[in-house]
């Protein structure tokens, strides 16, 4: 699908011709394009319309970062998104090529793997999850105070509703989910960067580094590992990111240094800090595969 016929049905789609998709309009695009992406062509009836949804969420993830609830055309054709949903029309029939890609969002594969994951972490089956079921998200690696600012930066904004703290619905978990998985993009450091804005002024503090690294900290010594000097992990994460003013961390310098999403993953899940700790071992083994793979 060449990028003059995608620009030609997004603007057909269109309706008040504004240069602007809704999230509907966006669905019905996809919708008309899975017929013609050869890893989609055998998608379950019954499932075609989640996936529409869930497709389309990345979509406004990346192209709506201000939430409007409407994305620009020029943009969408732009985006790696469109570039990543046209990789299934590559598969063709009588290939046997292999079709399980849960690395593509917009595979079936990937779009199932959400639907179930969600459905595991709703224990009560009530269509949304609380702060306790959501723990259980990736193997109970990511920390309880980040599960935390996730609901209060995106969930609940400070409200309740007759009493009861809100509760995370599907969108907002995708939302939760895209973050996580595109760690190193703007748009998904700006999520966890609010989360990680323990006071809300726009930057971190050395004492925010050291309340976020203090829970990665304490899962990290519960597994068994040795024990960690949260200083010296603070001073390292200084190092890493060398911010413009050296008392305070902005979102800015974390996108500045290239490194925010492994910053970022050092602070809520004690997964990202023991692939960081181990970084050095992992270039290794990686490097003797692929010596293996090209003696092979």
């Amino acid at each position: 699908v060449s990028l003059t016929q995608a620009r030609i049905d997004m603007s057909e789609l269109d309706e008040d011709s504004d240069g602007f998709l809704q999230p509907y309009e966006m669905e019905a695009y996809i919708r008309g394009l899975i017929p013609n992406l050869a890893q989609l062509r055998d998608m379950p009836a019954e499932f075609i319309q989640m996936y529409c949804h869930i497709a389309t969420h990345k979509f406004f993830f990346f192209c709506d970062p201000s939430r409007r609830g409407k994305a620009c055309i020029k943009k969408i054709l732009l985006s790696n998104c469109l570039q990543e949903l046209m990789e299934l029309h590559q598969e063709s029939e009588g290939e046997a090529a292999d079709t399980d890609q849960p690395e593509n969002w917009f595979s079936l594969a990937s779009t199932q793997r959400i639907c179930d994951m969600f459905i595991d972490l709703d224990r009560d089956a009530n269509g949304t999850l609380s702060e306790e079921e959501l723990q259980g998200y990736a193997d109970a690696t990511l920390t309880d105070i980040f599960i935390q600012r996730a609901f209060d930066e995106h969930v609940r904004h400070g409200k309740t509703v007759n009493g009861l703290a809100w509760e995370m619905d599907f969108e907002s978990f995708l939302d939760f989910v895209l973050a996580l998985e595109n760690k190193d993009t703007p748009e998904g450091l700006t999520y966890i960067f609010k989360c990680l804005d323990l006071q809300g002024k726009g930057y971190l503090t050395a004492a925010d580094i050291h309340i976020l690294f203090r829970d990665v900290r304490e899962k990290w010594i519960q597994v068994g590992n040795y024990e960690v000097c949260i200083e010296d992990v603070r001073d390292e994460i200084w190092d890493m990111v060398k911010p413009v003013d050296p008392l305070r961390i902005t979102l800015s310098d974390m996108l500045q240094c290239k490194q925010g999403g492994t910053i970022a993953s050092m602070l809520i899940d004690v997964r990202g800090f023991w692939a960081h700790d181990n970084r050095e071992n992992l270039l290794q083994e990686e490097g003797e595969s692929l010596d293996i793979d090209g003696a092979v």
